[in-house]
């Protein structure tokens, strides 16, 4: 929402500030190349204790590859620039961080079997990140599953994320083209 109506909203309701902060927070993501429907979950993933993530479109942004992420951008936003393109890139990879972390969620990551079989690079891009991806598996201890193509599920609509905390209640989050919800009650 806009500032003015963030304002308004906040004296309104009495909520001292917090929808000024939200957006402040997506005006913050939007300059760090993170989409604004999903600057909440990003900040959220560092302190996830598990990250469950349901992917029928893509490779999730913690598993993906520079050349992927770059082409699934540029895909995203055929008119952007090279330098808006690479801040949306860096800021992806950027993410993946976390697994350095001294205490890493546990990630399981379910795709379907057209994630890893449409081919967004060519053959040997395919190849470094599916290498990539069992190489994230292998030092995280984390699963990666793959649905057949043949299986018909609720799921199949877009992106779902779960995500624990050692000191607060689960939330969803659910994606779709250009927007996001977090569910958290």
């Amino acid at each position: 929402m806009p500032m003015d109506l963030a304002r308004h909203v906040d004296d309104r309701l009495g909520t001292d500030g917090f929808f000024q902060r939200r957006c402040e927070d997506a005006a913050k993501a939007r300059r760090v190349g993170i989409a604004p429907h999903f600057a909440d979950v990003a900040e959220l993933e560092e302190l996830a204790r598990t990250i469950e993530d349901w992917a029928p479109l893509l490779v999730p942004g913690l598993l993906q590859t520079k050349a992927y992420a770059t082409a699934i951008a540029r895909s995203a936003m055929p008119r952007a620039t090279d330098a808006e393109v690479e801040e949306v890139v860096k800021a992806r990879l950027n993410r993946a961080r976390l697994f350095q972390s001294t205490s890493p969620p546990k990630l399981w990551a379910v795709l379907d079997e057209s994630v890893v079989r449409r081919r967004v690079l060519p053959p040997a891009g395919m190849a470094v990140l599916l290498d990539h991806i069992v190489e994230v598996v292998r030092a995280t201890r984390s699963i990666v599953q793959i649905v057949p193509a043949t299986a018909v599920h609720p799921f199949l609509v877009g992106l779902t994320r779960i995500m624990t905390f050692p000191d607060a209640p689960p939330l969803v989050y659910t994606e779709g083209l250009h927007s996001g919800q977090v569910v958290d009650y």
